[in-house]
């Protein structure tokens, strides 16, 4: 075991340090079938009005308004994607299904509940007055207008709105491609049995499920062995065809703690330890070409917490996001709660319903080696080092990953 030579820097420090290093990356035109959970490069302005034309909201007659109702004679119909060819005469009506396009001359529309039909003619309400029951062109959209402010992701809608709009391509950010390797000799794959001091490697899942879910492109790479030489080879193969390479385990001070020295070697290191809790020993190094390295401890807890607090923020900057963070909402202690020592410590919460509040609960042993402290954790409270804590009842702002049903 040898002493760190790195400063211990405090966590909100090492988050902004990240994020002052991390690019955006650049653009990519994509079909709409992939633009889900894209985040769009420019403003997605409307090129035309939406609707194009005056399309019926119901089923029944287009009429003209100044003919002031009564017994009109039937002269065609207009259904979706078939218009009425011609303009509508006085006296007449036409009519018309819901999406129809409103007849020339026409400037009401009239639903069938309130009509009387019979042998080719329509009896309306007398004073029936115009503007009813159709969608006005530009509606929903005037040509020019704002439809997706850039840096928002693409959802159901926005994509719908695109495709509503005759646009098969949507120009987006590209999403970060990440080599993802746990590292130590005493990692087995999962399904095969551990031998004497050996653990199954389920960092590399359950940070694979974390990196999909922060919209990176994922590499699974080897187990890197304890050695310097395979595990150089490993890393700068994978360094030419990815953005960011995550690694698990191998950052602390032991004599097999290897990734550190690595990234000194390859590029510059700007955070070898943090003071928090769990994850003092994360590491942060820039590679050249615009690389980055993020080295998360072997723990299960620490490495999914530090992911959060570091690595998920700097991967939703990278794709262009305008909100990098999760949310945050106010939420009242249900336990007392203490850092430890001069660390500041992300603890793991559950979340209540109690009347108009959240209640958060602790998820029980807050060690770093019990991932159950996640599983069933809503979010994390960030409890300041010190010997104060934050007392039970206290109102706090927590970070959200997921809220109670």
């Amino acid at each position: 075991m040898r002493a760190s030579t790195y400063p211990l820097v405090d966590a909100a420090e090492a988050a902004a340090l990240v994020l002052d290093n991390t690019p955006i990356l650049a653009a990519e035109d994509v079909g709409l079938a992939d633009c889900p959970g894209r985040v769009l490069f420019d403003d997605l302005m409307a090129p035309a009005e939406l609707p194009p034309f005056p399309a019926s909201a119901v089923d029944g007659y287009a009429i003209r308004s100044r003919d002031g109702g009564g017994r009109l004679r039937v002269v065609g119909e207009s259904a979706a994607g078939r218009p009425m060819a011609g303009e509508l005469p006085a006296g007449s009506a036409a009519r018309i299904l819901t999406g129809g396009v409103l007849p020339e001359g026409a400037d009401t529309v009239v639903m069938v509940e309130d009509v009387e039909p019979a042998d080719g003619w329509v009896s309306v309400p007398m004073g029936f007055p115009a503007g009813h029951n159709f969608h006005r062109p530009g509606d929903d959209l005037r040509k020019g207008e704002l439809v997706v402010a850039r840096g928002e992701p693409l959802g159901a809608a926005e994509v719908g709105l695109a495709a509503a709009l005759g646009l098969p391509r949507l120009r987006v950010h590209k999403r970060p491609r990440v080599a993802l390797m746990s590292t130590g000799d005493e990692l087995v794959p999962v399904g095969q049995t551990p031998g004497p001091g050996q653990v199954v490697d389920s960092n590399r899942w359950a940070l694979l499920a974390a990196l999909h879910e922060a919209g990176a492109v994922v590499t699974l790479l080897d187990v890197a062995p304890d050695r310097p030489e395979p595990l150089r080879e490993l890393v700068v193969n994978a360094l030419r065809d990815h953005d960011v390479l995550v690694t698990s385990g191998g950052v602390s001070v032991g004599t097999h703690d290897l990734v550190k020295p690595l990234l000194e070697s390859l590029g510059e290191v700007h955070l070898g330890r943090v003071r928090l809790k769990p994850g003092k020993p994360f590491t942060f190094a820039t590679l050249p070409f615009g690389h980055l390295a993020f080295g998360l401890p072997g723990f299960p807890v620490s490495s999914l917490v530090t992911f959060e607090v570091f690595v998920r923020p700097a991967l939703r900057k990278m794709q262009g996001f305008a909100r990098i963070q999760r949310p945050r909402l106010p939420v009242r202690m249900g336990y007392e709660a203490k850092a430890a020592g001069d660390r500041t410590e992300y603890q793991r919460v559950a979340l209540r319903r109690e009347g108009g509040e959240l209640v958060a609960v602790s998820t029980g042993s807050q060690s770093s080696s019990r991932l159950m402290s996640l599983a069933g954790a809503h979010a994390l409270v960030r409890v300041p080092p010190g010997d104060s804590g934050i007392a039970a009842g206290a109102t706090v702002e927590a970070i959200i990953l997921s809220l109670p049903t």
